[in-house]
């Protein structure tokens, strides 16, 4: 008779309960994305998810409850409508989102954060087509002479870096042979409170944006000077990795235009529309 090994009533109970963890683990699966009816692959369920960088009114921005509002969110919620889900901001460093680190890594769908379209972005991003015309502006403290970036010799100009702003001012500086001394900000919301505080003589950048700081503080800040770069914004999905998304962000943009939602946002957000 062959002798069994004893197994104690207290091993098996163990075993019993590290089995039954392990199943309930299994199913409790992390959010591993979804495929809309008509072929859009979607890193949520249900979610429209967007990468943005705040602050940047008019085009995104939180309001005194903390939703994040805006231009660029009204129109990717057009694009969220026509999917059948619901649109959900994330707020992430503009680095990530220009570079495409972002949208490669899963961490959303679509960027939208007043974006310049741009040959370089272009070799790491999918754009849509354009949605709005932009160019960059030069503001200064109400007062103050200051009419062009040459009349800032010795000062302190203020740009937010990694933008098509910081790049313009550094390119005219190196080329003119300005003495400017060009200093950086993460954000927006960072070189405006330099400029409001005296930090620097004057600020660069997108004039939309520019025009709604000024409308809040009229008495602060002016306009001095706009630099037309023929810049034009766009939306981007990953490189190659989500034509069917690209274009449902295209249609809704068209359709937009053509029955006359983007006329009716644009003065929304950014005031009346230029004449064609």
């Amino acid at each position: 008779m062959v002798s069994r090994p004893v197994v104690s009533r207290s091993v098996t109970l163990a075993a019993a309960m590290l089995l039954a963890v392990s199943a309930i683990a299994g199913c409790a699966k992390k959010d591993s994305g979804a495929t809309t009816a008509d072929g859009v692959k979607l890193v949520k369920s249900g979610k429209l998810v967007t990468c943005t960088h705040l602050p940047y009114p008019p085009f995104q921005s939180k309001d005194t409850s903390g939703k994040v509002i805006g231009f660029d969110v009204d129109l990717i919620d057009l694009t969220a409508k026509k999917l059948g889900v619901t649109q959900e901001v994330i707020d992430t460093p503009f680095e990530g989102i220009k570079s495409g680190q972002d949208l490669n890594s899963g961490k959303c769908d679509v960027a939208a954060a007043g974006m310049t379209i741009t040959d370089a972005r272009r070799q790491v991003l999918d754009f849509s087509d354009p949605y709005f015309d932009a160019t960059q502006a030069l503001a200064v403290p109400a007062g103050k002479p200051y009419k062009s970036l040459a009349d800032l010799a010795g000062k302190r100009l203020g740009v937010q870096g990694n933008t098509t702003g910081d790049e313009y001012v550094k390119k005219q500086v190196k080329e003119k042979g300005l003495n400017i001394e060009v200093v950086a900000y993460q954000d927006l919301g960072s070189e405006q409170q330099a400029l409001a505080t005296g930090q620097i003589e004057a600020a660069v950048g997108d004039l939309p944006v520019w025009n709604e700081y000024v409308r809040n503080n009229p008495d602060k800040v002016v306009i001095a000077a706009g630099f037309n770069t023929g810049e034009q914004y766009g939306f981007a999905v990953k490189k190659g990795g989500n034509a069917k998304l690209l274009q449902t962000v295209n249609e809704a943009l068209a359709e937009a235009k053509r029955d006359g939602t983007y006329d009716k946002l644009y003065e929304k957000w950014i005031g009346a529309k230029p004449a064609a």
